[in-house]
């Protein structure tokens, strides 16, 4: 059964569980007469990845789900090797990510614990610094792998753990109350949705899982305790990308789509429909591949020791990771160790280059970007070619098995699931998100006069903030209440959830000492109404909403170039800052919202690097579009600020009275207290400073294209001190 336990959602592999199939919920049968923490016997499970206690879950089984071959060689390698560094799963909607990610924990090996210990210590091999230790004389007990759910909204408290309040105020005792970290201990962590994640949460599950221990400092509490754990996140790179500094923190990645061949298609349905019509008896019939695949892990797990990793083998990896020019080591060693692990599985004790080939191909492709904005990938033709420079060297078998690995692909894993294809999976990614389509290209339409110029190089912006203090999510833009940053006060806890301000909480007792009786030799006697959070002050995330210009007077002297050059360096920025982003288009006679609001900072970059430029100016229309996004995007997300970015030269000559009506818009949104920013991209010796008009009745902070820069600022303040 799950728990839930706070934010997140520990589940135990017991009897026949495992995970369900593409786009769908757990099915879960409710014991009638079992009180529920949640509310009466009859309700339903509450949906993905929540349900009740005194529910019985029923998942579909690992060995059941159609293809996903290379997500499940991932998963499957970081089992039989957790030190590889844990598994990132990239993919569109519905594909079986979750379902694969918790049906793993019914096909893990069990293990033994030390009875009572929060921890899960090892009885053979107790952590000698277990806050719950020492365990001299420990009691074992065997129980299921566990994985642990990590939702989006945790906070870091849950993650690591933190003082025991109850204890606290109860008996006066410091005491730690364990976090998440500690749950997955010697199981997996599960992170879906990971790219929505808080990029510090992110760190702190990485550190821990890299590290193998946890450290926790804060409200008095210092403690470190082991968090050995298989980290596994997924996510649909539509909503956002994860920072490359973060992507190379995983061990493998993995791109997976739904399958296109319409027989695999109605096989996901067949077996789908059998699952929900009799769940019990589909994952009976599934269950001695499900325990076949358990055995085989094991096996792996105990042969990893023994295989082989000589030097030559690590010359070839070398070699590979170098002509991949990847950064850093941390290619190589993962390469390595996932070659041992396939090597393992395979039932082999000498490393072969379909061992480095699998492993090269799972733990190279994310590390290759170079720009935010590159899309994972691996030419595997260039992978082939320098395996096939180095002869293969015969594999040794280990003692009493097959002489090769092939004969040993008719048990274990085979027949439940097919091998990763030896196809290009992850399609070659030459090109990123700055990649410059063809200058000057013409479009060959003879209805239309349009252009598509090459965005020129990007560079680093001046820093734009919506003015004020926001409450909106964590980010690096503008000032605001956050649930990280330094202290500027303290509020009354209420229901609130939060980081307690301990001088606050003290010095809102004090008062009461007398009344509650307290003697000057006792301790100091709190009371609920006496606890105080503190308010943090940090800086928010908002979403960037760049409304740009593309008609045909952007197109003259080359001012589209820098026009795409200053907004594909404004989406640069609000990556690194953690934005949302909006793009508006409008040429021509109408405006268009070209990529809705969105985590996904890529896609606006591909957008704007295809946009062609051409057509009248409907600058009254981009402003009613941007006017209209944005009053939806308040009803939907009131938290996060706005900051409109208007790129334009300021002329306007579609429809009566264009450039009237656009300054009547500008005023109108003014009204609404919206933050905004115009960039003038006007040029050349008959300036008309329309777009500087513009600014003052949009009441925005107005700045040319070559004042976005922020090397500009401070070249303009150096020379001012020099004068």
């Amino acid at each position: 059964m799950r728990i839930r336990s706070g934010p997140a959602t520990v589940t135990r592999a017991a009897g026949h569980l495992a995970a369900t199939g593409p786009g769908s919920q757990d099915v879960c049968r409710c014991w009638p007469r079992v009180a529920s923490a949640y509310a009466g016997p009859t309700q339903t499970c509450r949906g993905r990845g929540y349900p009740q206690e005194g529910c019985e879950v029923r998942t579909f089984p690992f060995s059941a789900v159609v293809g996903s071959d290379d997500m499940a060689l991932a998963l499957i390698l970081t089992t039989v090797s957790p030190e590889v560094g844990g598994v990132l799963v990239r993919g569109e909607k519905g594909t079986a990510k979750t379902t694969m990610v918790r049906a793993l924990a019914d096909v893990m090996p069990s293990i033994g614990v030390v009875e009572g210990c929060r921890f899960s210590c090892d009885p053979l091999d107790p952590d000698p610094r277990c806050p719950d230790g020492p365990h001299d004389h420990p009691v074992s007990r065997i129980r299921p792998t566990r994985l642990v759910e990590l939702p989006v909204g945790a906070t870091e408290d849950r993650v690591i753990g933190s003082l025991d309040l109850r204890q606290a105020l109860g008996v006066g005792a410091v005491t730690y109350e364990p976090g998440l970290l500690a749950a997955a201990h010697r199981g997996i962590l599960y992170v879906d949705e990971v790219n929505l994640l808080h990029d510090h949460l992110v760190d702190l599950l990485l550190d821990a899982a890299a590290m193998g221990r946890s450290t926790v400092e804060r409200e008095g509490v210092s403690v470190a305790h082991a968090a050995r754990l298989i980290l596994i996140g997924t996510m649909n790179p539509e909503e956002g990308e994860l920072r490359p500094q973060l992507l190379d923190r995983f061990g493998l990645t993995v791109q997976i789509a739904a399958p296109r061949d319409p027989e695999q298609r109605a096989e996901v349905i067949r077996r789908r429909l059998a699952f929900d019509r009799d769940p019990a008896s589909f994952v009976a019939a599934y269950a001695a591949q499900e325990e076949r695949l358990r055995v085989k892990i094991a096996d792996a797990r105990s042969r990893l020791p023994l295989v082989n990793l000589g030097d030559r083998q690590l010359a070839i990896i070398a070699t590979v990771c170098g002509a991949f020019e990847v950064d850093g080591m941390r290619a190589d060693i993962v390469t390595a160790r996932a070659a041992a692990a396939h090597a393992a599985w395979q039932g082999r004790l000498d490393i072969t280059k379909s061992d480095i080939r699998a492993a090269a191909r799972l733990a190279l492709p994310h590390r290759r970007r170079r720009n935010p904005f590159d899309a994972p990938g691996l030419d595997e033709n260039l992978l082939d070619q320098l395996l096939d420079e180095e002869p293969d060297p015969d594999p040794t078998p280990p003692e009493g098995g097959p002489s090769n690995g092939s004969s040993n692909n008719n048990s274990g894993h085979q027949g439940m699931r097919p091998e990763p294809v030896e196809g290009r999976v992850n399609s070659p990614s030459t090109s990123s998100g700055h990649t410059s389509t063809s200058s000057g290209h013409t479009s060959t339409d003879p209805g239309h006069n349009e252009r598509i110029a090459a965005a020129g190089d990007t560079y680093r912006t001046r820093l734009f903030t919506a003015p004020g203090v926001g409450a909106g999510d964590a980010g690096r833009r503008s000032r605001a209440l956050t649930s990280t940053g330094r202290t500027v006060g303290a509020t009354p806890a209420g229901s609130s959830n939060g980081r307690l301000h301990l001088t606050e909480t003290i010095r809102a007792a004090a008062p009461h000492q007398a009344a509650r009786g307290r003697a000057p030799a006792d301790r100091l006697r709190l009371a609920v109404p006496d606890l105080r959070l503190a308010v943090t002050e940090g800086r928010e995330s908002n979403l960037v909403l760049l409304v740009v210009d593309a008609s045909g007077s952007m197109g003259a002297r080359r001012r589209m170039a820098a026009v795409k050059a200053a907004a594909l360096s404004l989406l640069l920025d609000a990556y690194q800052r953690r934005d949302k982003v909006g793009l508006i288009i409008f040429r021509g006679a109408e405006a268009t919202l070209a990529l809705p609001p969105t985590s996904s900072v890529d896609i606006a970059a591909r957008r704007l690097e295809e946009l062609p430029s051409g057509g009248r100016t409907p600058l009254a229309e981009g402003l009613l579009c941007a006017a209209e996004t944005l009053r939806l995007e308040r009803v939907r997300d009131p938290h996060r600020r706005p900051l409109l970015v208007l790129v334009t030269d300021g002329r306007a000559t579609h429809g009566p009275d264009a450039v009237a009506r656009s300054l009547l818009i500008a005023g109108q949104l003014r009204g609404t207290g919206v933050a905004s920013l115009v960039i003038d991209c006007e040029s050349g010796r008959l300036a008309l400073g329309l777009a500087h008009t513009l600014s003052v009745h949009l009441g925005a902070q107005y700045l040319t294209v070559d004042e976005v820069a922020a090397d500009q600022l401070i070249r303009a303040v150096r020379q001012r001190r020099a004068a």
